[in-house]
């Protein structure tokens, strides 16, 4: 056999070169500086608030979860019967519980793992941001929050935690490998490594204390998580976590193709009978990266036979993504050319004749009933169409914007405030000056959210302006300034310019 320099094997040195590369993709956060964080962690947090919901009664699962879970319920127990005066924070506690139980196991765990990741370190839990920037599942939940924090300073849970936190770090050791495989082997595939995006987080939390058949996951901004329990065995819902990976990879790359999307956009008018989610049906850019997940994940599947994926293609265009069988075809060049998918990804749009395609879709009997989608069945419907809208706003597409703001505000799930933001932007920019006004003023009369309220203050105050009603300006403009606080620092400035001068837009400039 060939050795390498140092007496040591060719084969050897790749072996150790990946063995370190796999311990650096799961490193903890900062133990590389540079690379990204991608990260396989326990949470006291989470542990927390899973814990609490267990003493109240979520059993979802119990006798199949890893032992662990029922010694804590058992040694918490313990703690609650010999402290005096437990009964007093563990009943408002578990009433709130009760209370938000809605018979769905898979529901009243999502909305308490939502809360977990928006909280901050204990003992304070802070949380992460304001309660109206919160997502809705975890809004409902968040007054549960200062009774889990008196349940948990009166029993102790810390020290609970402190004592069994070696085995959850043997969970860690149990499944750090397999996901690093996972990482490195998607990374691969795709020619395609993360260390691109720095800035921006994939973290998997495991954690005893939830059913183990449900997988958590969650695209907060730029950050993505999942949160999975381990079984008796060692058994993990790996394909769940790599399509939220693969949804990490790809996501930005979609947000940057505008121009490509708007090619592929008719294809939405083919699937609006579709089962799958409607988010899916008003933004071509989460159709095509559900698309090219689902056929990355297909073609990456070793246990399909040639059958078994012409039968999953079948069911994909059944329930709506129709553009799963093209990627997979491309694909199949992708993967004999050098170039990884940060190249390769606008010839793959590219690659798409959206006619053919089109006319497919339009064959298809679609079923009844579609999966929902991991990643999406986490976030708001409406959230999607108020960040799809917005996006139109700032591409210059008023009408579009209009259609999916007023989409939106139909949908009756999310802050009404925002959706009539956009409308208010609409009216201005097709110089409906009284039509902005009453949706500005509607806005701030629905909403919570501090960039919504400056804002809208902010442009009330210049159409008083523009009306020459300066009293009303400077009114407008001082409520902006207070709304703004800290929090919304380019909304202040502009508020305290318009107090130092009457609001003038701008004169475009003629051709020379």
């Amino acid at each position: 056999m060939r050795r390498g320099l140092g007496g040591v094997s060719l084969a050897e040195r790749f072996r150790l070169a990946l063995v370190f590369f796999l311990a650096l993709l799961l490193a903890p956060r900062g133990w590389a500086q540079g690379h990204p964080s991608v990260s396989l962690e326990t949470s006291e947090t989470l542990f927390t608030v899973l814990t609490s919901i267990n003493m109240c009664g979520y059993d979802d699962e119990l006798d199949s979860s890893n032992p662990l879970r029922e010694h804590i319920r058992e040694e918490v127990s313990k703690a609650i019967e010999t402290t005096p005066g437990a009964d007093k924070v563990v009943a408002p506690m578990c009433e709130f519980y009760k209370r938000h139980r809605v018979g769905d196991p898979t529901h009243d765990l999502s909305q308490f793992v939502s809360l977990a990741l928006y909280l901050g370190d204990p003992p304070a839990f802070t949380p992460k941001v304001k309660a109206d920037e919160m997502p809705p599942d975890a809004a409902v939940a968040s007054d549960f929050v200062p009774l889990m924090k008196a349940f948990y300073d009166k029993i102790g849970l810390h020290g609970i935690w402190v004592r069994n936190r070696t085995r959850y770090q043997d969970l860690i050791a149990t499944y750090h490998e397999p996901l690093a495989k996972m990482t490195f082997d998607t990374e691969i595939y795709l020619k395609f490594p993360s260390a691109g995006y720095l800035g921006r987080e994939f973290t998997v939390y495991v954690d005893a204390m939830g059913a183990p058949t449900q997988t958590n996951a969650r695209n907060y901004a730029a950050d993505y998580y999942v949160v999975f329990s381990p079984t008796t065995g060692t058994a993990i819902k790996m394909q769940q976590i790599r399509h939220t990976y693969l949804h990490y990879l790809l996501d930005p790359l979609a947000l940057k193709s505008n121009v490509s999307m708007k090619r592929l956009e008719p294809m939405l008018g083919s699937v609006q009978a579709a089962p799958m989610d409607d988010a899916f049906k008003t933004s071509i850019s989460l159709l095509v990266t559900e698309c090219m997940i689902r056929a990355i994940e297909l073609r990456t599947d070793a246990s399909k036979n040639d059958d078994q994926r012409k039968q999953a293609l079948d069911e994909d265009d059944s329930d709506g993504y129709v553009l799963t069988r093209s990627f997979y075809d491309e694909l199949g060049a992708f993967e004999k050319d050098p170039s990884g998918l940060r190249n390769a990804y606008p010839g793959l749009l590219s690659g798409i004749d959206v006619g053919k395609e089109a006319k497919r879709a339009k064959r298809i009997a679609y079923g009844s009933e579609a999966a929902p989608e991991l990643l999406r069945a986490a976030r708001q419907k409406s959230s999607h169409l108020l960040m799809h809208a917005e996006r139109e706003l700032a591409d210059g597409n008023p009408k579009l914007a209009e259609q999916l703001a007023k989409q939106a505000i139909e949908e009756q799930d999310d802050d009404p405030g925002r959706a009539l933001f956009v409308l208010a932007q609409v009216a201005s920019m097709n110089k409906d000056m009284e039509g902005a006004r009453n949706y500005f003023q509607r806005a701030l009369e629905t909403t919570h959210e501090p960039k919504v309220i400056a804002w809208s203050h902010i442009y009330l105050g210049r159409i008083f302006d523009l009306k020459e009603d300066r009293d009303s300006a400077l009114t407008e403009y001082h409520a902006a300034v207070s709304a703004a606080g800290t929090a919304v620092p380019e909304a202040k400035v502009a508020a305290e310019r318009g107090l130092q001068q009457p609001y003038e837009p701008a004169i475009p400039k003629q051709p020379e």
